[in-house]
């Protein structure tokens, strides 16, 4: 089956504009033409351009990218060095992951921590204002005097 361009984008989830830039980098190679010189992709060109998408959400640059596709089209003898880039990749998106669900974490806490302040079942502390004083806190915009 061939795909034009829209078609790809809709199979691949890849806006227009975003395919266009890498067909134009040469992030997918031998890019098939029709008679009237519009690009039109095969199945295999689906695949490789949802692998793009990939590469790019973990963070690869374009000039990432576009060595990791010189090395995929030098065939298995780049194999080892695809591997070192691919773990990587995966060690720093594993750290980002970690850093996510801390962030997670803290709002969960801190969720249930003013859940607890409007059930009456805990007393309200704050790291930006002295509460044991009973200083009043202001909303945004409201004039305290």
């Amino acid at each position: 089956m061939q795909y034009t361009m829209m078609q790809a984008c809709r199979e691949t989830g890849m806006t227009y504009q975003t395919l266009k830039f890498y067909c134009n980098k040469g992030l997918v190679p031998n890019v098939k033409r029709d008679k009237n010189n519009r690009r039109v992709f095969d199945e295999r060109d689906v695949e490789w351009i949802r692998s793009l998408g990939c590469l790019k959400r973990c963070g690869m640059s374009i000039e990432e990218m576009q060595h990791y596709v010189t090395l995929c089209l030098q065939g298995e003898r780049s194999i080892p060095e695809r591997k070192e880039i691919l773990a990587s990749r995966r060690a720093r998106l594993v750290e980002q992951a970690r850093e996510i669900q801390a962030s997670i974490d803290y709002i969960d806490w801190k969720r249930q921590f003013y859940d607890g302040v409007l059930a009456g079942e805990i007393g309200y502390s704050s790291n930006l204002i002295d509460v044991s004083q009973g200083e009043r806190v202001c909303a945004v915009g409201e004039d305290l005097r």
